[in-house]
């Protein structure tokens, strides 16, 4: 796909050659070319993936490209991975949800959500969560719910965000299977749940008494969010996932709006959640400064050796990995026997494979 685009970045001086008319092509222009052999049905599959990048490229331009959308549709139903992964960009960057085109789709759709092949059902998710017709969703629907038991993660987290877009278009035909956006709560996968939030906030905002009892789970899930417990790809800045923390005080907020009694259930984590900011706050930006100061020179941060080491014992999880990484570019010919002894200690006591497979790599 790089190379596609690579190409046609170096072929656009020549590529868009314009007629005195804003947003029309010439009919000499080389795109006109290849126009005319896409109108013509000569293109092979890899000429019209290369077509189909270039009219993406020209709608972001602003210039029609509605000639393209037809054989878009066709470069997703039949071709390679990669052919069928070009004509879904194309369909979900071109038409909108009530576009009499995306019909045609239906049935492709369909077949791709029953494949066996992962890449196919999560191209497929990935345009019912973006545009599909409302009418259709009934047809859909068993197939998406389906998918929320798949054994792979990221099919289960696009299922939860398919599901989300249809609460949003026709909330009534997902009513029945709120039980399931219980159990996308539970899930052992972070991702998924944090998809499952998104309905959540929905449904919470509109009907908060329903959702009462669902109040100790999200302060659960708070808790072990802020506590660091979630993979290190969800933090921003040594902040432990701070979107989702920002999602779930709105629905706490929610749910304890003239509620004493859910309240009270939020106030441990709540106090927690603001201690936890201004303390790693201030020492992660310690550990922050000396980073940047060992990339200039290392012998800089050397007096504070023991401090940092004594930041191992913290009991925040980004705090301990900020350390860690710290002790790992400090650490030369002198040191290097004391430091390599407290990394074994703490490995021997470590209960986080991540951090484990990480510093044992290094």
């Amino acid at each position: 796909m790089s190379d596609v685009v690579e190409k046609t970045l170096t072929a656009l001086p020549a590529l868009l050659s314009l007629d005195s008319q804003p947003g029309k092509l010439s009919s000499g222009s080389k795109l006109g070319n290849l126009i005319r052999g896409i109108t013509e049905l000569t293109s092979k599959h890899r000429q019209m993936k290369e077509l189909m990048v270039r009219a993406i490229y020209c709608e972001m331009l602003g210039y029609e490209a509605s000639f393209s959308y037809i054989h878009a549709i066709k470069l997703a139903q039949q071709g390679t991975a990669l052919d069928k992964r070009v004509g879904y960009l194309a369909v979900s960057l071109f038409l909108h949800e009530s576009h009499e085109l995306l019909l045609l789709l239906v049935n492709t759709v369909l077949k791709d959500l029953q494949s066996t092949n992962l890449i196919e059902v999560c191209m497929a998710l990935t345009v019912v969560g973006q545009i599909f017709p409302k009418d259709m969703i009934p047809a859909i629907l068993p197939l998406v719910e389906e998918k929320l038991n798949h054994p792979k993660e990221i099919i289960r987290r696009k299922a939860v965000l398919a599901l989300y877009k249809f609460y949003l278009i026709a909330p009534n035909q997902v009513q029945h299977i709120h039980n399931k956006f219980r159990k996308a709560l539970c899930d052992k996968d972070p991702g998924v749940m944090s998809a499952s939030l998104h309905i959540y906030l929905e449904m919470v905002t509109e009907k908060p008494e329903g959702y009462k009892d669902l109040a100790l789970s999200f302060v659960t899930i708070l808790k072990q969010v802020v506590g660091g417990k979630l993979p290190i790809d969800f933090n921003y800045h040594s902040v432990p996932a701070p979107w989702l923390q920002i999602q779930l005080l709105r629905i706490l907020s929610l749910l304890g709006k003239n509620d004493r009694s859910t309240s009270e259930i939020m106030y441990e984590v709540l106090d927690e959640s603001l201690r936890r900011a201004e303390m790693n706050h201030n020492i992660t930006y310690g550990l922050k400064a000396l980073t940047y100061v060992v990339q200039q020179d290392a012998n800089l941060a050397l007096q504070h050796q023991m401090t940092i080491i004594e930041c191992l014992d913290h009991s925040d999880l980004i705090i301990k990995r900020e350390t860690l990484e710290l002790l790992f570019r400090i650490t030369n010919g002198q040191n290097v026997k004391v430091i390599v002894e407290k990394l074994l200690d703490f490995l021997r006591l470590s209960k986080d494979d991540y951090v484990t497979i990480d510093l044992g790599g290094k």
